[in-house]
């Protein structure tokens, strides 16, 4: 058995005798399919508990009946995460610590409810593949997902723990799946200091897949092991550092280019320049994250934006540290080390 979840004493201070202080608030929710409600206060309760040291209001459950009080503005947004946690159960998806937290950071956005349910609010906006269907997790997710679906060239630009290498692949292999392109092609710098394959033991394959092991990660995720390794095979997936893309012409191909910003000019050019008929291209790094040895060079992803934004066909997400959808400390870590920059 677990350990008890612990309240905050925000959350604790919570009581009864708390309800006249003004600004105070009550809501009361009862759930007509109670075969979820195990999975939706979770063991210990420690789903609502989460949601009272997040938002800082005190949750009561009684059977299927839940009542919420607090603050007027916590009170709603719990009130509405709770009923979307619900929602999202019904519709089979996962419910976890990190899918709450992301359900709380969007519970101020008036798409909430389309978010969490991929429906109205987000035009359909979600991924199907053969493991999963994969919805977005925060609003600048939403624009990132549509333009996914939509642009030629996507450029991703934000912190870790966005989705933004994750969602390109989530994509990409939905569209190998339905025939949209005949090829997923993974790509990235292979290590900082200019490629130097040779400095590594083994064969090449051995040299660059530990660079490469976050697409293999998202790929496995998205689709049974065996086709993986089946389409790897057969070259309808192809996973290979960027200096493995010159000389060529990508046609009829999902490319994704990760870790974009520790390219220089030159490689970003000459990337770029490699994109076929029927193709898309995702380029995703971190701009504050660049590696490339020397100061005085340039990042390939800083130089191709600037050029590249407002270019018809070529569409530019922005994340934050708002939109990290890991673990709630890696979005304060963000924060933290940007503001230190700032």
């Amino acid at each position: 058995m677990g350990r008890k979840p612990q309240r905050t004493a925000e959350a604790a201070q919570l009581r009864p005798a708390d309800r006249a202080t003004p600004r105070r608030a009550r809501a009361e929710l009862e759930f007509d399919e109670q075969t979820v409600l195990g999975a939706l206060f979770g063991e210990f309760d420690a789903n609502l508990v989460q949601l009272e040291n997040r938002l800082g209001v005190y949750i009561s459950a009684r059977g299927n009946r839940i009542q919420i009080d607090g603050s007027d503005d916590g009170v709603a947004r719990a009130r509405e995460v709770l009923k979307n946690m619900h929602q999202r159960l019904l519709e089979g998806q996962d419910l976890d610590a990190g899918a709450i937290e992301a359900l709380i950071a969007m519970s101020s956005e008036p798409t909430l409810e389309g978010i969490v349910s991929g429906r109205e609010a987000t035009g359909g906006v979600m991924i199907r593949t053969r493991r999963k269907t994969i919805v977005p997790r925060s609003a600048t997710q939403i624009d990132y997902m549509k333009a996914l679906a939509r642009d030629d060239i996507i450029f991703a630009l934000g912190p870790a723990g966005t989705g933004k290498t994750y969602l390109a692949v989530a994509q990409a292999v939905s569209q190998l799946i339905t025939g949209s392109v005949q090829r997923l092609i993974l790509s990235r710098p292979a290590v900082e200091a200019g490629e130097r394959l040779g400095f590594l033991p083994g064969d090449m394959k051995e040299k660059v897949d530990p660079y490469l092991r976050p697409l293999y990660d998202a790929l496995y995720d998205c689709m049974p092991p065996e086709q993986v390794e089946r389409r790897l095979a057969s070259g309808e997936i192809e996973i290979a550092p960027i200096a493995f893309m010159r000389g060529r012409t990508l046609a009829d191909s999902f490319i994704i280019l990760d870790e974009a910003q520790n390219t220089t000019r030159e490689q970003m050019k000459m990337f770029l320049t490699r994109f076929g008929q029927n193709s898309r291209m995702v380029v995703c790094g971190d701009p504050r994250q660049v590696d490339i040895p020397g100061g005085d060079r340039m990042s390939g992803l800083a130089d191709a934006v600037g050029r590249l934004e407002g270019v018809d066909g070529i569409a530019i997400t922005r994340f934050t540290a708002a939109d990290v959808v890991r673990h709630p400390i890696v979005g304060r870590i963000v924060e933290a080390y940007e503001g230190k920059d700032a």
